[in-house]
């Protein structure tokens, strides 16, 4: 099975992704969330993957954090949630919203989600309820750390400045100031806009 590919992303969706992987074009299906966290088309990227088998096809989910493919899991473990229902969950809020909408049994929020009815919500809340903590402390754990690294993310950063010419330790120095004062969504392409603008400035 496969559970991880790294390799040049060709083409991205909100749903769907192309990537090259030495020569050969795998389709991923990812959440939005991930959608929101991928780089540029052309860019290296690394994927959590779950290989779902089916008699007619097998099918990749691809996820950027080990975070959001775990979840996942716990979500296609329900009787009646598939990936698919479970992708589009994910696409609904991040890991954090969720498993706080589940642990508070927020029906009302999970029922936001397209796609997820009241059954639906109840099911999940029932079934996960007493097991995503683990997904809350993580989350409490990064908001402590503040400027701490997520999933590469800052160092796919550093290697595209250093590859434009800036010096590694004053890329790092802006890199930081930027994740500190929360002054931007934490994509790469506004990280990277932002470092660029306090290294020019």
């Amino acid at each position: 099975m496969i559970g991880y590919l790294k390799g040049q992303l060709l083409s991205k969706k909100p749903n769907l992704i192309l990537l090259d992987v030495q020569g050969v074009g795998y389709e991923v299906h990812i959440p939005l969330t991930s959608f929101y966290d991928l780089p540029g088309e052309g860019s290296q990227v690394a994927l959590k993957i779950h290989t779902h088998v089916r008699e007619d096809a097998l099918i990749l989910y691809g996820f950027c954090s080990q975070r959001e493919k775990d979840f996942f899991l716990k979500l296609v473990s329900i009787s009646g949630i598939g990936p698919k229902v479970a992708i589009g969950i994910l696409s609904g809020a991040r890991v954090e919203e969720l498993a706080q909408a589940i642990a508070e049994g927020d029906l009302a929020r999970l029922t936001t989600i397209p796609g997820v009815g009241r059954k639906t919500a109840e099911r999940v809340v029932l079934e996960l309820k007493n097991q995503v903590t683990p997904f809350l402390l993580a989350e409490r754990a990064q908001q402590a750390q503040g400027a701490s690294r997520t999933d590469g993310l800052e160092d796919d950063i550093l290697s595209a400045l250093v590859n434009l010419g800036y010096p590694r330790a004053a890329a790092e120095k802006a890199l930081s100031r930027v994740v500190a004062s929360a002054e931007c969504e934490r994509t790469f392409e506004d990280l990277l806009r932002h470092t660029l603008r306090r290294l020019a400035g």
